[in-house]
């Protein structure tokens, strides 16, 4: 474990962080991420930058190609997001994946259910939750995960469906039960990342393009005080 402590006037190298991510060098400072990689209208604290950062290293993840996402809006606490092509790559670059199937559970007009592949919902259905099975290569069942739509459906601060729920919300629930499945399948590749529908944030559009990494550091505006850790995140928060 580092610790650094900064003041004004301090050299701000003592506090970039480099590591690989596929196979590009990645620089992160408070000052980079606080500058360059923030979304939302917030002013995020030291501590979310941090763990932001801590997050992004552990994972080997490139914030600016869009890989991992620090929101935040008004007084809320920040959100780490993680992009939502990095869960599938991931599970593919792993030599023991053997592929895996994801859909919808559909509520029929005569009250049974059916959990179907893909998202298609015939007229009168309803869509009450999804599922995804990731198959393991030496396993004899694949890890299968369930959930509920009414559990995940993303809501607008006023309690109503967001835009992207109300457009798609079979596509919707479909994902968040296959970055699930995924990451109780491949642990150690997909620790401490969510996508944002996971936890129901209420964000339109998400910046997508790449962003060039800064040559050079900027100085804090006020005094920080971070500590970085050479181990992935210790706190799940959906635990």
């Amino acid at each position: 474990m580092i610790n650094n402590k900064i003041n004004k006037g301090n050299d701000q190298n003592k506090l970039t962080i480099k590591y690989d991510s596929n196979g590009e060098e990645v620089k992160l400072s408070p000052s980079i991420v606080k500058n360059y990689l923030v979304s939302g209208d917030g002013n995020v604290s030291n501590q979310e930058i941090v763990m932001f950062i801590n997050l992004c290293k552990a994972q080997h993840l490139n914030p600016f190609l869009r890989e991992a996402y620090l929101i935040k809006f008004g007084n809320s606490p920040a959100s780490i997001v993680t992009g939502k092509e990095v869960f599938t790559k991931r599970a593919r670059r792993n030599k023991d994946y053997a592929g895996m199937q994801a859909g919808i559970i559909v509520q029929k007009s005569d009250g049974s259910t059916e959990n179907r592949i893909g998202t298609v919902r015939l007229s009168g259905e309803n869509i009450v939750g999804g599922w995804a099975k990731v198959f393991i290569k030496g396993y004899d069942v694949p890890v299968e995960m369930t959930v509920s739509f009414d559990e995940y459906v993303g809501l607008k601060s006023n309690g109503e469906v967001n835009k992207q729920w109300s457009k798609k919300p079979a596509t919707m629930i479909r994902k968040v039960a296959m970055v699930q499945a995924l990451r109780e399948a491949f642990p150690e590749d997909l620790q401490g990342m969510y996508d944002r529908d996971e936890i129901s944030l209420d964000v339109e559009n998400l910046p997508e393009q790449p962003v060039e990494q800064p040559t050079e550091d900027q100085p804090p505006e006020e005094p920080i005080e971070v500590e970085f850790t050479d181990q992935g995140p210790e706190n799940d928060p959906f635990e």
